[in-house]
């Protein structure tokens, strides 16, 4: 099930459902950031060359912003645990306004704006360019990717800057590695890779998040249980201090949404809910963010004696479960099963979906559960380090997405 309401012990990622397939053609690295496509556009290519036009936002970096939420997939329109929807995840909670933004910037009703993607787009350039405004980006500068890293930051809505810039910089990165991926109707889309430099602006004194010097005193004091994380505290109100029962089993989750925004959200004083671990797709990034001892509220009846683990993706999309994220989620349950004690077999690591009094599907029939537990036997690999050479084959077919889209082969 892709809807995740905010209750209170209860798993509910975040920042980025989507509601669409996209197409767009490549660009060289020093082609102009607004360029018309190469290839015939049509649907939401032309959607994305169209709002970038309108609101003078660089086409490559909206397409960024919205590839960094979504991979640009369908997922049937279901929104997100933060209420978002679409391809750029415009948001209506409490923290987050970038619905009702777009829907007073462009004059468009809301349900248009959460229904149809083109319209999704467009609002959500329109909420970046009045970012842009407010933060007197000047005209000349608009074309520049790299002035406009303080405005992606801000559109990551994030509960504090250290996460803001965990949001920015993967968009960043996204930009200067490229990406690339066919969408579900079978259609080309992609950015080539370029050199982008971003003008951090304030965000030059931040550390990311996840950084041990990250936060205040108290904050550095938490290192993570798990060595190669990194520790980002969830909200106190997210989770329950100790717990009832001993720890007999680990729970795969996947989030219904992007990494950053997991954390953001169990950052979020308003979302009830919570995982001790969160792991990244792309690179298999691991951050903690609830204490082994404590209760992190992810699987209802199940989280006295859980330790919970989100994986960043959807269920429907088995391009997101990278060999990079098992092997590194391996490692990490293979270190749980071994310091509580447990079987490394499927009678103590456990779906979200096979646990009692769930309603959720995750992490769905994508997930290779028999290559999962071969390598938590194995010993994983990775252990939540950046991980050189990970995935990426994002449509799932086995071949490097990136080469092939740069050859004109994908």
């Amino acid at each position: 099930m892709f809807i995740r309401s905010p209750r209170r012990r209860q798993p509910a990622p975040l920042a980025g459902v989507l509601v669409a397939t996209l197409t767009a053609a490549t660009l060289t690295a020093t082609a102009p950031a607004t360029a018309a496509p190469t290839d015939r556009a049509d649907g939401l290519a032309a959607a994305f060359a169209a709002a970038s036009s309108r609101y003078d936002v660089p086409r490559d970096l909206l397409m960024a912003v919205g590839y960094g939420e979504s991979r640009l997939d369908g997922h049937g329109g279901q929104p997100s645990a933060a209420n978002g929807y679409g391809p750029m995840h415009l948001v209506s909670n409490p923290t987050n306004r970038s619905l009702d933004e777009a829907a007073g910037l462009t004059g468009m009703p809301v349900d248009q704006l959460r229904a149809r993607p083109e319209a999704n787009v467009r609002g959500a350039a329109a909420v970046l360019r009045s970012y842009a405004d407010t933060a007197r980006l000047r005209p000349a500068d608009r074309h520049r990717i790299a002035a406009w890293y303080p405005i992606v930051a801000r559109y990551a809505h994030a509960g504090d800057d250290a996460t803001a810039r965990l949001y920015a910089d993967h968009v960043y990165d996204l930009l200067r590695q490229g990406f690339a991926a066919r969408t579900p109707t079978g259609q080309r889309i992609g950015v080539a890779a370029r050199p982008v430099r971003p003008e951090l602006g304030r965000y030059a004194t931040v550390t990311p998040a996840g950084s041990r010097s990250t936060g205040s005193p108290a904050a550095l004091a938490a290192v993570p249980e798990y060595g190669p994380a990194r520790w980002v505290a969830a909200n106190g109100g997210n989770y329950q201090p100790g717990r009832s029962a001993r720890i007999t089993t680990v729970v795969v989750h996947v989030t219904q949404g992007s990494y950053a925004g997991t954390v953001s959200w169990f950052q979020n004083p308003s979302a009830g809910v919570s995982a001790h671990y969160v792991v990244r797709s792309s690179t298999g990034e691991i951050t903690q963010m609830v204490r082994e001892g404590d209760t992190a509220y992810h699987a209802r009846s199940a989280n006295p004696y859980s330790v919970g683990i989100e994986h960043e993706g959807f269920v429907d999309n088995p391009a997101w479960f990278t060999d990079a994220m098992y092997r590194s989620s391996a490692a990490l349950t293979r270190y749980l099963c071994d310091k509580y004690g447990l079987p490394r077999d499927r009678s103590a690591i456990k779906g979200h979906n096979e646990l009692p009094g769930n309603d959720h599907t995750d992490p769905g029939p994508n997930w290779n559960w028999n290559y999962y537990i071969s390598l938590v036997n194995a010993g994983g690999g990775g252990g939540g380090r950046y991980l050189a050479g990970s995935s990426t084959d994002f449509s799932g077919d086995g071949k490097d997405d990136i080469v092939a889209f740069n050859q004109g082969t994908l």
